[in-house]
């Protein structure tokens, strides 16, 4: 019975999980093409700035805190009871596509929008926007997509195993930049074709995030690798990618 039960709960998170990871990358992109104007939010303008500041701040915070040793405790008893251990990655990135669906959906439009892509210039933004895209899938792979999807979670919980988080990633992208997932996410945010006061918005914040948020990450990498982190930190840029040696 225990081990039905386990089961069971390694395929629910499974469809919540990758559920919700798929509905946030389809709202990002669709939300970012039409420069933020889909979200449902209907509030006065001046409340409308606070509510899309909330909801441009929470994403940042929530998802770093989840990381500390304290929020790494929250995480486990988020979890279905007696599994909340293994389960963790995958809590972790249900929590973040549910974040970006808030940010998106919930979002007030000011309906003030600067441009949008049209004729050939407009296919060429469409284009970039779809590279950003690729890139970021690209570091994402890099980086180990079970780790970054959250199917290692699920998964070793499926076969009654603990997780595997794997090992310092320095291969393919990784050898260019030591935060090509962050920069890949600051590029989908700046190749958005449609431009917009809330495009702005959210974009310069986020990129914020992108470019400090890293440092506390690599700490923790640094805790667990020692010096083998202290060597690629010494030979592989942080953020912006050394384009020749």
């Amino acid at each position: 019975m225990k081990s039905f039960l386990r089961v069971v709960a390694a395929l629910l998170m499974a469809v919540l999980c990758h559920g919700l990871f798929a509905l946030a990358v389809g709202s990002m992109a669709i939300c970012l093409a039409g420069g933020l104007q889909e979200g449902f939010g209907r509030l006065p303008s001046g409340w409308a700035w606070v509510a899309n500041l909330a909801l441009l701040l929470q994403f940042p915070i929530l998802h770093s805190t989840l990381l500390s040793r304290k929020g790494r405790g929250w995480l486990q008893r988020l979890s279905p009871v007696g599994h909340g251990r293994t389960l963790a990655p995958s809590t972790y990135v249900a929590i973040g596509s549910l974040q970006l669906l808030l940010t998106f959906w919930l979002w007030t439009p000011s309906g003030e929008v600067w441009h949008s892509p049209s004729g050939i210039s407009g296919a060429l933004q469409y284009a970039l926007f779809a590279a950003a895209w690729l890139f970021l899938v690209k570091a994402l792979w890099d980086s180990g997509l079970g780790l970054q999807s959250g199917a290692i979670g699920w998964w070793a919980l499926l076969r009654g195993r603990a997780a595997v988080y794997g090992d310092l990633p320095t291969g393919g992208l990784f050898r260019a930049c030591r935060q090509p997932i962050y920069l890949g996410f600051a590029l989908v945010l700046w190749t958005a074709p449609s431009w917009s006061a809330d495009w702005l918005l959210l974009t310069v914040g986020w990129t914020i995030y992108c470019v400090v948020g890293p440092r506390f990450k690599e700490l923790r990498w640094e805790a667990i690798y020692g010096a083998r982190f202290r060597a690629y930190r010494a030979t592989v840029p942080y953020f912006l990618p050394r384009l020749r040696r």
